[in-house]
């Protein structure tokens, strides 16, 4: 049976991968003093994290950002987060999660946000860079959509890896939207950026534990 039969994951990294909420917070506020305005909590934040991001600052400012406003908070976030995310490490349980997929002979692939040249060798510095086909990290300008992001990740694909037995693994309901725009199914994990009933009103499968995750998408993708 060729690779192409086989399920095949695309995880998602910041929040789902790599637990750095504790970073992501300590970043969004320092970006909110930029301005002015008051700290939220993680709870705050996972009640109102939408993407994309400009959308999510006026849930909280009750207005749009201007530009020079955005590229303010954007530069301070990514300086705050590169600093602090040093001190975060993988969500419990990855490093086996992601070999026992491998070995029984399924393909994963790895596609974020995150810029892909600070991507690459934070991955590959935990030292998980082979269980993945392909690692795609965000080229161009912050704050868009993963849908068309993920529509080049498995153009990249075509050939390895069937859409239709693709599941995405994230935490955010963006992964089930870029799942869907590609006619692959998603599941959603609670330990991120968004609350349980947010994920839940996506209308996905949503878990826990990645644990979960992983036999939800061997499910979704028989």
């Amino acid at each position: 049976m060729g690779m192409q039969n086989a399920a095949h994951i695309v995880w998602d990294w910041n929040g789902t991968l790599f637990h750095d909420n504790d970073a992501i917070i300590g970043a969004t506020n320092a970006a909110f003093a930029e301005l002015g305005l008051a700290p939220i909590t993680m709870e705050q934040y996972r009640a109102l994290y939408c993407v994309p991001v400009p959308k999510f600052y006026e849930r909280l400012m009750g207005r749009l950002p201007t530009d020079a406003e955005w590229e303010v908070m954007d530069a301070t976030f990514h300086r705050y987060y590169a600093a602090e995310r040093a001190r975060c490490g993988l969500t419990e349980g990855v490093v086996e999660l992601l070999a026992e997929w491998r070995s029984a002979g399924r393909s994963q692939s790895l596609l974020s946000m995150y810029g892909h040249e600070e991507l690459v060798p934070l991955v590959r510095g935990f030292g998980i860079e082979t269980h993945f086909i392909r690692v795609d990290g965000r080229t161009g300008p912050s704050g868009g959509s993963k849908a068309e992001h993920m529509v080049r990740h498995l153009e990249a694909l075509a050939g390895v890896v069937s859409p239709g037995r693709t599941v995405v693994i994230g935490d955010a309901a963006d992964d089930a939207v870029a799942a869907s725009h590609v006619g692959a199914r998603a599941v959603l994990y609670t330990g991120g950026s968004h609350s349980r009933a947010s994920l839940e009103a996506v209308g996905v499968p949503v878990v826990d534990t990645l644990e979960e995750a992983v036999v939800e998408a061997a499910r979704l993708a028989a």
